[in-house]
């Protein structure tokens, strides 16, 4: 073999083994960089009623306790659910919503009794329930490193938040509370508060509520000491940004403007002052495409002046 061909099968070596040492350092940096993440679907009334039943204690997108904020969307967002559901049930639309916009979304369970069979959350006394909130946002900040989280909640979720700022130190760990339909000031449901007032059966329903298990619907009448002790010193504190996101046809929360907030770091938001024709009610408002698309903007860009795209409404309840 003369010393030409000694020298080219030596190259041809050479070269070989440098393709297969590359190929190799492609693979491996394959696996180690994360695959596009797949866009979530986003939840419909149908997935909530199954949720409700098969998956109390899971949502799509919640609960990634890996993920890490990114500079676009640093802070975290915790999802607060309403009295008488779950995070499963609750969170179907805006957990993936979030996810799909780079958001690192919680969710957890809160209010359970006796009565909740593992399902119906919200139904126990809110201070215990603001306790729960209070070591989740913990675990949340922990995980992610972020030193304050945004809170979006519904119904008694979006009020109860308020607790947790104003008498267990959440003031300087929240940066954004955003409230859908929150019972803030208490409900007289349409008027059946007035009536045992009048009928002096508030006491004895009172009774019963605590008696049942369900002191967290005492306490969200507007006639409720809890509820006039917790705005005795006034709606918000400093630190923390409020929006309160409503619709003129709830009837849960009645009267409607019940809801809203007063303070300097408020925003409050009829849905109806942007689509007229949106009939979205108390409880579908987690369906609901012009809230939703509110509280994206309220977690993001916050422009000023925002108007949602009038479609897509939620359930006239």
């Amino acid at each position: 073999m003369s010393a030409t061909t000694t020298a080219r099968r030596q190259h041809r070596g050479i070269r070989g083994g440098l393709i297969g040492v590359v190929c190799a350092a492609a693979v491996v940096l394959g696996a180690a960089a994360p695959a596009h993440a797949a866009t979530l679907p986003v939840g419909t009334v149908g997935t909530a009623v199954s949720n409700f039943v098969f998956s109390p204690n899971s949502v799509a997108g919640a609960n990634n306790w890996s993920c890490k904020p990114s500079a676009a969307h640093p802070t975290p967002v915790v999802l607060v659910h309403a009295t008488g559901v779950n995070l499963g049930t609750n969170w179907v639309a805006l957990s993936p919503m979030l996810v799909n916009a780079g958001y690192c979304v919680y969710a957890f369970n809160y209010g359970m009794t006796w009565l909740s069979a593992g399902r119906i959350g919200g139904l126990g006394e809110i201070a215990t329930s603001a306790g729960v909130l209070k070591t989740f946002v913990d675990k949340v900040r922990t995980s992610t490193g972020a030193a304050k989280v945004d809170l979006v909640g519904h119904s008694q979720g979006g009020m109860m938040p308020n607790y947790y700022i104003k008498r267990l130190g959440g003031a300087s760990k929240v940066r954004t509370l955003v409230g859908l339909s929150p019972s803030n000031h208490g409900t007289t449901l349409s008027g059946v508060v007035t009536l045992g007032i009048n009928l002096n059966l508030i006491g004895f329903a009172n009774s019963l509520f605590w008696g049942f298990g369900i002191p967290g619907a005492a306490q969200q009448m507007n006639t409720s000491s809890f509820q006039k002790s917790l705005f005795a010193d006034g709606d918000t504190v400093a630190g923390p940004r409020y929006a309160v996101i409503q619709t003129k046809h709830d009837k849960v929360v009645t009267p409607y403007t019940n809801a809203f907030l007063s303070g300097p770091n408020v925003t409050n938001i009829t849905i109806q002052d942007q689509c007229p024709s949106d009939n979205v009610g108390h409880i579908g408002m987690f369906a609901d495409s012009p809230v939703l698309q509110n509280v994206m903007n309220q977690l993001g860009s916050n422009t000023p002046g925002f108007k949602a795209t009038c479609s897509g409404y939620g359930l006239p309840l």
